[in-house]
């Protein structure tokens, strides 16, 4: 199955993900839910070119494992980090941060929201053009 950046997709793509929290388009695809035992939430997520969410924190952290296409990565005050196919971000409880695809190309990674009996995300403002421009 294909995505709409011609992407080889692993999963089914979701939802539309929420213009509150997203500049760009973006979908969002439920694999595990929240489970107290588990504390764990799974989700892939797919972004056109251009895509990223707001800036936001985890207060159980979170693991993004990039799947396809070629991402950005940004901490607060830190450099981006351009993600390709393969790589890991592991992000620590409560990191200020934002994701989405590079300006080029789509982009897919899996999350894995972490601890989510501390909160699963808290999400800030968006990501400005003049801030995302910065990363390319």
């Amino acid at each position: 199955m294909e995505s709409s950046g011609n992407q080889q997709l692993i999963f089914a793509q979701g939802p539309q993900a929420p213009e509150a929290y997203f500049t760009g388009t973006a979908w969002i695809k439920l694999l595990v839910p929240a489970h107290d035992q588990l504390n764990v939430m799974i989700n892939n997520v797919v972004f056109e070119p251009g895509a990223r969410n707001n800036w936001h924190t985890h207060p159980g952290g979170q693991i993004l494992l990039a799947t396809d296409g070629v991402g950005c990565y940004q901490e607060r005050g830190k450099p981006v980090q351009v993600l390709h196919k393969g790589d890991v971000v592991q992000i620590l409880p409560d990191v200020e941060h934002w994701h989405g695809a590079s300006a080029e190309a789509a982009f897919t990674h899996i999350a894995i929201n972490t601890n989510t009996d501390r909160g699963i995300v808290e999400w800030l403002a968006p990501v400005t053009d003049e801030e995302y421009k910065t990363t390319h």
